[in-house]
């Protein structure tokens, strides 16, 4: 039997990266997609994997990206980010944009874009990485967490819509991950990005990447609805144990 293939948006560093080796690790085929094609060539050369440059907000990127692709069993949409951490009245709008078009919209042109190969592989599987950011809200957050609102509904809606078809749908929820997210929100300015994990142990790309492949290799009768993730010191998105 030939493998089952899996598709990882934002493949490129962090959590698409740990759930692109997991996945291999696990028997899959995958295919890996970015926006950095240099890292993600260097990722697919050593997985024995398929590598293509891919930008979620662009909707002919989205489409060049899924018509490379002839079969695809699992979708995991990772690929998504923040910027800044204004209260609402300095909010930037240019970045509210970004953050809808790369989380929201990003998400929806991939799965729209790969759904009819997902349907036809029989067992098809669609996980997307949202965030506790999309249950709760924060001061100077509502760019991004209104953003992962709307990315998780969007998903929940599509486990509904999708009742009956041969396609099992899982919500990722993590909540405090150490990879390139504050670095990028921030601008990369490494010392705020830093500051956001003193003091406690945050969960690492690897932890998570384990649960996609957990939740990925369930029997095709078991669908994981949501599975939400935290470090043991961190309750939700304002309340943390800091030594």
């Amino acid at each position: 039997m030939s493998k089952r293939t899996a598709v990882i948006t934002g493949a490129s560093a962090g959590i698409g990266e740990a759930t692109a080796r997991a996945l291999a690790e696990a028997g899959f085929e995958v295919v890996l997609g970015a926006r950095r094609l240099d890292r993600l060539q260097k990722l697919a050369d050593e997985l024995s994997g398929t590598a293509h440059v891919l930008d979620v907000t662009d909707p002919e990127s989205v489409a060049a990206f899924a018509g490379s692709i002839p079969e695809c069993h699992v979708l995991v949409n990772n690929a998504g980010g923040a910027r800044g951490l204004e209260r609402v009245e300095a909010a930037d709008e240019e970045n509210w944009r970004w953050m809808w078009e790369v989380n929201v919209l990003g998400t929806l042109r991939v799965t729209k874009a790969l759904l009819p190969k997902l349907v036809a592989s029989g067992d098809g599987h669609v996980l997307t990485v949202t965030s506790i950011a999309g249950y709760g809200v924060y001061d100077g957050g509502a760019g991004y967490t209104s953003a992962k609102h709307a990315q998780s509904a969007l998903h929940r809606t599509l486990r509904s819509e999708y009742l009956g078809e041969p396609v099992r749908v899982t919500e990722i929820v993590p909540g405090m991950v150490e990879t390139e997210f504050s670095l990028h929100r921030f601008e990369g300015d490494e010392e705020r990005a830093a500051g956001v994990y003193r003091g406690l142990q945050p969960l690492t790309p690897g932890d998570v990447a384990e649960v996609i492949a957990f939740a990925a290799t369930r029997p095709s009768h078991v669908n994981l609805d949501q599975i939400v993730l935290k470090p043991r010191a961190q309750y939700d998105g304002t309340r943390a144990h800091r030594s």
